[in-house]
């Protein structure tokens, strides 16, 4: 606890110098910004931003794209809960919601607990970052092939729970989302999949079209039919306004724990993070609580996500930082930061370079702080978007958007995917299947291809090889007793119904 608390103080030094001060502020301050406008999200941030990087101290380079990176997060969920179009992948969850409450002119309330969930989120995760790294670290690395395909059914079972209604439905969603996983090019052998010809979808969909297809332009056409005008959401924006009952606050204390601690693992699994976190908070907090309040305008279907996504952002810099695994893409940037400035990522950075380590960690605390601060005030500020006729906001929506798919993958054929997916998004609504199980089938997918063929491969062809670890165990066990759950519900509820539809036809 005494070294803990000497490193913490160290940090705290370093983090608090004036160049870190102000790169961490410039961190926060775009990310917030870059999180709030749909379709541009954290990569093109980091991408435009990191030939900066090569002319400043590492720690500042660090800290800047550290800001970045969580700032979207926090971002990111406003246009989810005010427009029903994420702003990054990882914010779709709060549109399930997030967005219902914004309907019921609950829109400061859900974005003021937003920012409560998302600085208590970030918090445990960097706790955690402080106290467990080499735990954490070592849990990590006894997750081989066949741990993570569990992991993945698991992910994938708990998905189709997150749909309302039938888990039927939600299964036919998650494997809709497995078929649109496999596009591209085979992992092994090279062999292009479903393309059609086109090799702009050589690397497969991009989740980022994804994501705001299927909410976001979705959404515009909804819009479409609907009656508005502009104008029509008269919200009052007061501080006390934004204030959440009490009845609300004690709903969201259990959901933020329970969010922040599946954030914290999850972050800590290369490959995973805060979307597949946010979706499994999310499921969770439907099973423990009343599953027709949500999809409503509950709040534990706010905060709980947005604390796991958070958390999950900070512990993403353990693999990174002390195994030298980039999770993702933007910690593959990170990565590429320290090579440049002649830092080997691994475990001696911890030795080697104390003053990096713990000065990125303090710099985190400092980062939420400035988050706090400035997005509670900006809370009427976001809300007045609603405002905005919506003659002129929605084909802004479009144009950002598409700017965003553009500016990521530049090429065309993305963007008509984009739209394709927005139209079949809109089938989807009408049908009334829920798109949030896709999306997570459409991540966990093609990953769990990719571990249950090398467990395969490794074990020569030996199915047992998915049961050896008690690891493997638990979760295949957890996901073949959610199955059976979820079906003695659905029969229950429909014998339920049918002996309620005998007795009125008696009476």
């Amino acid at each position: 606890m005494d070294s803990i608390l000497s490193n913490a103080l160290m940090g705290l030094e370093v983090a608090l110098m004036p160049t870190n001060l102000w790169f961490c502020f410039l961190g926060v301050f775009l990310g917030t910004i870059l999180g709030v406008i749909p379709g541009i999200g954290v990569l093109v941030a980091i991408s435009l931003l990191f030939p900066i990087t090569f002319h400043i101290e590492p720690v500042a380079a660090l800290v800047m794209l550290g800001g970045i990176y969580y700032g979207t997060t926090y971002g990111g969920s406003t246009s989810s809960i005010l427009l029903n179009v994420p702003g990054t992948p990882s914010s779709a969850v709060a549109c399930l919601d997030g967005y219902p409450m914004a309907q019921k002119g609950r829109a400061g309330t859900a974005l003021f607990m937003t920012t409560v969930a998302s600085f208590f989120g970030g918090t445990v995760g960097i706790i955690a970052l402080m106290g467990f790294s080499p735990m954490i670290a070592a849990s990590a690395l006894k997750f081989g092939s066949a741990e993570y395909f569990g992991l993945m059914v698991l992910g994938l079972v708990a998905a189709s729970t997150i749909a309302s209604g039938s888990m039927f439905k939600g299964i036919a969603m998650v494997l809709i989302g497995i078929l649109m996983g496999l596009v591209g090019s085979d992992v092994y052998t090279g062999t292009l999949r479903f393309t059609f010809g086109q090799m702009a979808l050589f690397e497969g969909i991009s989740i980022i079209a994804l994501a705001m297809g299927i909410f976001g332009v979705s959404e515009v056409i909804t819009s479409i039919r609907s009656v508005k005008r502009a104008g029509n959401a008269d919200h009052d924006i007061t501080f006390r306004a934004m204030l959440p009952t009490r009845a609300e606050m004690r709903a969201s204390w259990m959901p933020m724990i329970r969010g922040s601690a599946i954030g914290s693992f999850f972050g800590a699994l290369p490959g995973t993070g805060g979307l597949i976190a946010s979706y499994m908070s999310y499921a969770t907090e439907k099973r423990i609580g009343r599953a027709e309040e949500f999809g409503k305008g509950a709040i534990q279907g706010v905060t709980g996500p947005e604390s796991a996504n958070n958390a999950a952002d900070q512990t993403a810099f353990i693999p990174t930082l002390t195994l030298g695994i980039p999770g993702s893409p933007t910690m593959a940037i990170i990565l590429g930061v320290l090579i440049i400035h002649g830092i080997e990522p691994g475990p001696m950075v911890l030795v080697n370079q104390p003053d990096l380590f713990w000065g990125l960690v303090m710099s985190f605390w400092v980062g939420n702080l400035m988050l706090l601060v400035l997005n509670i005030p900006m809370v009427g500020l976001w809300v007045r978007l609603l405002k905005i006729p919506f003659h002129l906001m929605y084909p802004a929506i479009l144009m950002f958007i598409v700017m965003g798919v553009l500016t990521t993958y530049n090429n065309v054929i993305q963007v008509w995917v984009l739209l394709l997916l927005g139209a079949f998004g809109y089938v989807l609504r009408y049908l009334g299947f829920q798109a949030a199980p896709l999306i997570l089938g459409f991540v966990l997918g093609p990953m769990m291809e990719e571990h249950f063929r090398r467990t395969l491969m490794l074990s020569g062809g030996d199915f047992g090889a998915f049961f050896d670890s008690a690891i493997s165990q638990v979760c295949l066990g957890s996901a073949v007793a959610l199955v059976l759950y979820g079906l003695y519900v659905s029969f229950s509820g429909r014998a339920r119904r049918g002996k309620a539809g005998e007795a009125v036809n008696e009476g």
